[in-house]
């Protein structure tokens, strides 16, 4: 299918050899665009016809346009700058000069399939060029745009390199399908898929990594974020969560080569404040236990064993050019981002071509944009739910100060000895030194985006465009445990599936990944200016999209001798056992329009529809409609308007369905699991033919303004969305066939909020200064709330450590926000040091909620001569985080079983008897304020030929922290869902954050 769509193309673009006479002759025009401040050329600015027909302005400002003969004006955009329309009356020669501005309302924005000023928009679209962008080591794309746009919260899952993150635009909305936006690189879709989570090997299993990670950040111009129903309908289905729009850049005049590196240096931000040794001595005292039956000697700092100073480094090289018929860029960055925590790191090498070129007067387009990327992961043993022993974070906290990393022979130390062969006895204490360096896991992935589209300019106001997006990912994951490593030893000898050491064997585990994802994509577009100063712009299109997963564990065991991690692969495969796999796919077929209509630039009107087919429903609603409609009002332009007060000022409305079709392929049908050796099969899920879409409602009002001559402008959002039809996996009652089956619940979980902001000029550059001060600023106010849910609860929120099997803190209920905290109330200890609780057998309570109420985020820049400054402060309130290794681990009974305590716990008056149960104990104040990041610049005054830029800059990221909360940092998500049934805002034994200081250099020639 895929071949006969660019057979198609190609045919097009074939025929348009033979019809080039009979298109009207065109005319050039020419000219140069300046800076209306200082006079000095502006490179790469957008200068349109109409129809399509366009082109770059080059190195010295000058640009050259064929364009019909009937053409009577040009359009001229740059981000930064007013857009500007330039009468032609008969002129062959324009110069143009720009204004540049702060505010956001005169930036073009990258939107669903097109573009458009923002003064224009209709919807709520927030935009981010590099300028704007977050400074620093950056592994993934969203930590660009973190704290910058109000509406968007981005949550890491941890510290980790590429760890993965929650995203959610104008709150979180589904309760079991996903929650993130849809991402659209260079007009491709992504499905997220192509990594591999840490497999459950006795030590708790790991979240996978980031998808996006393949993306290089050098190599993004732009990250437009669409946050209301009528901005993102267009990509109907995929739309409920918001939709970010990553461009990548693109090759200009006198472009030339470019050049970055940077090295950076981090360390923990936090740690945690364990007792030492002499102090754990008397804590172990204090509890009545016998210090000396607990002193092995040493005197070691585990957190210290498994921490360093990592240092990381990035380098790009770029070049590229452009005619006046075209553009290519190239590209290649290395990235090498070392870990905090020993053995961690992320590598990845990215290739990447983008082109355009142009036939026939412009009336012939090809667009070629190419990526290759690896990226290969070395992973430390840090899991979201090991047992009381913890994995590697756990065991750290916890292990005995006293106890050597080595005993007298050289052997990791273990509590429990080695037996005759030198195979480690018992697995109830785990050496953290140990597991950092007797287990070998890494993974690599491959990825290979490609995407080609054909422009056709079929007459003047009507274009047509084509292209094919191909995404394919290869994944294989490696992970292999030396036969000695202390805590793992199964003393039986059997080959027991969740033990990963058989005494004297290795074992090694494999997870291959594969993702495939063709989408094909017409649209007709057509732009007309009618002689009423009206405009309408129309777009109608058909996209078809086919996604395959496939995955396979591969598990064995070799003859590997003590002190040696199997890493023989030909070895490996000769032992291999319990392969099982598992693939998917899923097809979504659409039809879409969009219709704009401005008259006197005064009054907007856009509607949009797309119609939605997808695989993964049940027969009798597969298809589904999701319209939208949006209007705005430029009040500015009315002859009553206060214009000695507002320069700008519109109002926005709009209303929109989008719907969510995220969650298992084939969920609609009846499926059965085979078992291992494939001797007998279990019921997954029954069939249900009426599952049907999940749909978001949303409406809103926006007000854009600009004052002051532009130095001040913003804009202020209320929205209010429903999410309904809320799709779940729920259990039948028993006896049945089947035990659970796939529904449309009834309810619905709704966001509504107010979003600001705003952008301030605080001091305009003078020639007699060269000093400006600008400041950005936006917050958003939102709330959360499940409604018309009845009497169910769903829960969720797994609590692991000792005693907690079983345990859970979340629920999702009526009346209450999604992932609200319900544990038993903690009322302190009483005089004999025990908790003091509610009496019953439910005496769980809500106890707030994780989703924050309060989002903030502020920039400010600096430039005096060659000198440029900013920094950057974001913050939340409103939410609570659960931690869940205090809960684990920090209570002082622990203490009398010889494991370490932090240095408050060991001074309350807290019995060693009383038990660390699930309460609001550990239910703590997210609340933060984070100086998050700060660069200082110094651009070279450079004369001769070597060099046309060159300039260096010194980068801190996470450098103050402020919040009350006693963990590592507040921004934290691990993975404890329940049943499939995600969490928020829970804290278990998490890679710390680090502090990082980056020091680069850019260059061009």
């Amino acid at each position: 299918m895929q071949f006969k769509h660019l057979l198609t193309l190609c045919f097009l673009a074939l025929t348009c050899f033979f019809f080039e006479p009979a298109f009207a002759q065109n005319k050039v025009i020419t000219g140069k665009v300046t800076d209306k401040k200082d006079g000095s050329s502006l490179i790469g600015v957008t200068v349109g016809a109409g129809g399509g027909i366009g082109t770059q302005t080059n190195v010295d400002g000058t640009f050259r346009l064929s364009v019909p003969a009937n053409t009577t004006s040009l359009v001229f955009n740059y981000i930064g700058y007013k857009s500007t329309t330039v009468s032609l009356d008969g002129k062959t020669f324009v110069a143009v000069i720009l204004e540049s501005t702060n505010t956001a309302l005169n930036e073009v924005v990258v939107i669903g399939y097109g573009s458009t000023r923002i003064k224009d928009a209709t919807g709520s679209v927030a935009s981010l060029s590099p300028k704007d962008f977050n400074k620093g080591v950056i592994a993934t794309p969203e930590q660009l745009l973190q704290g910058r746009i109000a509406g968007v919260q981005v949550t890491p899952a941890s510290g980790e390199p590429g760890a993965g993150a929650t995203i959610n635009i104008r709150g979180a909305s589904s309760i079991r399908s996903g929650s993130s936006p849809l991402y659209v690189v260079d007009g491709v879709p992504l499905d997220n898929g192509g990594t591999a989570g840490g497999y459950d090997s006795g030590a708790g299993s790991a979240s996978a990594r980031n998808p996006l990670a393949f993306i290089n950040p050098a190599d993004i111009e732009n990250i437009s974020v669409l946050k209301d129903a009528s901005a993102s309908a267009i990509y109907g289905s995929r739309g409920a969560n918001g939709v970010i729009l990553i461009t990548t850049r693109k090759g200009r005049k006198g472009q030339g080569i470019q050049f970055g590196a940077s090295t950076s240096v981090s360390k923990a931000a936090k740690t945690y404040d364990l007792l030492g040794r002499e102090d754990f001595l008397k804590g172990v005292a204090s509890v009545g236990a016998d210090p000396a039956a607990v002193d092995y000697g040493g005197n070691t700092d585990w957190q210290k064993e498994i921490l360093r100073t990592a240092v990381s480094q990035n380098y790009n090289l770029a070049f590229g050019g452009a005619s006046n018929t075209g553009n290519y860029r190239a590209s290649a960055g290395y990235d090498r981002q070392e870990g905090i925590v020993k053995n961690t790191d992320l590598r990845r090498f990215n290739a990447r071509i983008n082109a355009s070129q142009s036939f026939f007067g412009d009336r012939v387009k090809f667009d070629l944009t190419s990526l290759f990327s690896n990226l290969k992961d070395r992973f430390a043993p840090i899991t979201n739910n090991a047992g009381f022993n913890g994995s590697l974070i756990g065991a750290a906290l916890q292990t005995n100060p006293t106890i050597p990393v080595y005993d007298a022979q050289g052997r990791y130390y273990n509590l429990n000895g080695y037996d005759a062969k030198g195979f480690p006895n018992g697995n109830s204490f785990r050496n953290p030194v140990s597991l950092l360096n007797q287990i070998d896991d890494t993974d690599n992935i491959n990825r290979y985006l490609n995407n080609l589209s054909l422009t056709l300019r079929l007459i003047e106001g009507l274009s047509y465009k084509g292209n094919i997006g191909v995404d394919r990912s290869d994944g294989l994951r490696k992970t292999f445990y030396d036969p000695t490593i202390v805590g793992f030893t199964d003393q039986t000898g059997i080959r027991d599936f969740n033990v990963p050491s058989a005494t004297g064997n290795g074992r090694g585990i494999l997870q291959h990944n594969e993702l495939r994802s063709t989408t094909t994509e017409h649209t007709l577009n057509y732009d007309k200016k009618f002689a009423n100063n009206s405009t309408v712009t129309a777009l109608v299109g058909y996209s078809y999209s086919s996604y395959k997963s496939f995955n396979r564990n591969d598990f064995g065991w070799g003859t590997a001798t003590k002190k040696e991690i199997l890493k023989n692969y030909e070895e490996y495969l000769n032992r291999l056992a319990y392969p099982v796999g598992d693939s998917s796919s899923y097809k979504l077929q659409s039809y879409f329009a969009r219709v704009n209509y401005s008259y006197k630039d005064r009054y907007i009107l856009t509607g949009t529809v797309r119609r939605d087919g997808s695989s993964r429903f049940g027969a009798n609603h597969q298809y589904a409609t999701f319209p939208a409609a949006a209007a705005k009002w430029r009040i500015s332009s009315e002859s009553w308007a206060p214009k000695s007060i507002f320069d700008d000022l519109s109002l926005r409305l709009n209303y929109g369905q989008t719907g969510n079709q995220d969650y298992p392929s084939y969920a609609s049908l009846r499926l059965k699991q085979i078992n291992y050796y494939g001797t007998s099969s279990s019921p997954l899920n029954a069939a249900n033919p009426d599952l049907k879409w999940e749909t978001q409602t949303a409406y809103g009002a926006g007000l854009d303004f600009t004052i002051l001559k532009g130095r001040l402008s913003g804009t202020v959002d209320y929205f209010n969305k429903s999410q309904r039809d809320l799709l779940f996996l729920q259990d039948l009652a028993q006896p049945a066939a089947d035990t659970r089956y796939w529904v449309n619940l009834p309810g619905n979980v709704r966001n509504t909020g107010v979003e600001v902001g705003l952008n301030f000029s605080a001091i305009k550059s003078s020639v007699a200064s060269g000093f400006t001060w600008d400041i950005n600023y936006n917050m958003t106010f939102v709330k959360n709330r499940v409604e018309n849910f009845g009497n169910r609860n769903v829960i969720t929120g797994n609590i692991d450590g000792q005693g907690l099997s079983g345990a859970y803190s979340q629920f999702i209920g009526n009346g209450y926000p999604l992932y609200t905290f319900n544990v038993s109330q903690y009322n302190g200890l009483d005089a004999d040091g025990f908790g003091i609780y509610p009496e019953g057998i439910d005496a769980a309570t809500p106890h707030g909620s994780p989703l924050p109420t309060f989002l903030a985020g502020i920039s400010n820049s600096f430039t005096y001569g060659n000198w440029n400054a900013s920094f950057f402060i974001n913050g939340a309130s409103g939410f609570y985080i659960y931690n869940n290794t205090a809960n684990a681990f920090f209570y002082k009974g622990n203490l009398v079983s010889g494991r370490n305590v932090t240095k408050d716990i060991a001074a309350t008056n807290e019995n060693a008897l009383n038990s660390g149960e699930v309460s609001s104990r550990f239910v703590e104040k997210g609340d933060f304020i984070r100086l998050s990041n700060a660069v200082v610049g110094y651009t070279f005054p450079v004369k001769g030929n070597v060099f046309k830029t060159l300039r260096v800059s010194v980068t801190g990221q996470n450098l103050i922290l402020i919040t009350g909360y006693s963990g590592l940092d507040p921004e934290i998500n691990t993975n404890k869902e329940r049943n499939g049934v995600p969490s928020r805002g829970i804290d278990y034994t998490s890679y710390p954050s680090a502090r990082t200081f980056t020091f680069g250099l850019n260059a061009s020639f």
